[in-house]
């Protein structure tokens, strides 16, 4: 049964502002809304949704969150699927971004630091369950330590690149996917021709923004964000390292107000991916702001949409294939070492100044792996360690 664009908005405007814990736990509040409650799909039909989007390089919850506004609504209900469920958190982040300068004295200061040192923390959870999930055998975790190689001597956004590339490649040539047949349709009405318009769409953004994006400052911007949001596989996580090449080695964002910001955005609900709306209010020179937020969000969410809506039609054929499977094995396990690199540098070595610093950040990865505490808890209470650590000197 359709639905109507207003419906979606009032759906999904719910989980945004009440969707914490990442990724996957976004994936069962929609299920529960969505499957269970309201009965829009089956849970086959959304099982195979969530491959499809978890194979793609992008926003996975968001991605599904897109789909299932298409499936009920058409075109307008993916945009309003999109906007209702990103804009809490973005608004709570840029409000922060704008906040943020006019803290100050031991407390604020405190609070700070306790956001980059829980960074640490969140960080070392992902790469410890990714690696868990993605890196079961010898062959991949030998794929991901040598990403973490690969990158200790060419840091950076073309060293993240040839990573994946390469752990793919390695990925098919050990050939250890498995054929297997398809189970479901994903029914989303997009035309063939449509699908490879958007592709073109999609490839034509990632060559030309990068030479047009001299010849003005927003270009510049959508051109760093966009390259971000099309190169992240594995979660949301990853998008942290290819952020810090884009804006903190660019020199755009300073190495605190980054880790600052990324500990402030594990606190709110909704996709990881609107702390870009957090460093495209404090990009400097410019635009920023809620300019600058804007163009961040929108160019980092872009590529995850056209690649989803590209290969849509094909997605049946493509993924019962063993040779796609193992290409996707290995740049996953790829994928695990690019975060592993960056839980170094630039997490730790940013936020952990001494052993207390150390113990603080320990004292959280503990309370995500063993405690299970909510990552906006460990947040909090991280923020108010840091807070006690000023205090104490």
């Amino acid at each position: 049964m359709r639905g109507n664009a207003v419906e979606v908005f009032a759906a999904f405007l719910k989980l945004g502002l009440t969707s914490f814990g990442g990724p996957i736990a976004h994936l069962g509040y929609f299920r529960e809304e969505l499957v269970v409650r309201r009965r829009w799909l089956d849970d086959h039909a959304y099982v195979d949704l969530v491959a499809l989007c978890q194979f793609l390089p992008g926003p996975t919850s968001s991605q599904v969150g897109f789909a299932l506004g298409m499936m009920r609504a058409g075109w307008l209900g993916a945009f309003a699927a999109f906007l209702a469920f990103t804009l809490p958190s973005a608004l709570i982040l840029l409000a922060f971004a704008l906040a943020a300068p006019a803290i100050g004295g031991p407390v604020g200061t405190g609070a700070l630091h306790g956001l980059k040192i829980v960074a640490v923390a969140i960080v070392a959870q992902a790469v410890w369950g990714m690696a868990g999930n993605l890196c079961p055998d010898r062959e991949r975790a030998a794929i991901a330590v040598a990403a973490v190689i690969l990158l200790a001597f060419a840091p950076g956004g073309l060293g993240m690149l040839a990573a994946i590339a390469l752990g793919a490649m390695a990925g098919l040539a050990l050939g250890r996917g498995e054929a297997r047949p398809t189970g479901g349709h994903v029914a989303v009405p997009v035309s063939r021709w449509m699908a490879v318009g958007v592709l073109v769409v999609f490839f034509a953004l990632l060559v030309l923004l990068p030479l047009l994006a001299g010849q003005s400052p927003a270009l510049a911007v959508v051109d760093r964000f966009y390259r971000a949001g099309a190169l992240v596989f594995g979660g949301g996580h990853v998008v942290l390292p290819l952020l810090d090449a884009e804006v903190v080695q660019g020199g755009w964002v300073t190495h605190d107000a980054f880790l600052a910001g990324y500990g402030a955005a594990q606190a709110v609900p909704g996709p990881l991916f609107t702390f870009a709306a957090y460093l495209g209010a404090i990009l400097a020179p410019g635009p920023n702001g809620v300019t600058g937020a804007g163009l961040a969000l929108l160019a980092i969410f872009l590529p995850g949409f056209l690649v989803l809506v590209g290969v849509l039609p094909f997605w049946d054929r493509f993924r019962s294939g063993a040779a796609a499977r193992s290409l996707m094995r290995g740049a996953n396990a790829a994928v695990v070492g690019v975060l592993g690199a960056a839980l170094y540098s630039p997490v730790f070595t940013s936020a952990v100044a001494g052993p207390r610093d150390f113990a603080l950040a320990l004292a959280g990865f503990v309370a995500l792996t063993v405690g299970k505490a909510p990552p906006w808890l460990v947040v909090v209470l991280s923020a108010a360690g840091g807070v006690g650590l000023m205090l104490l000197g």
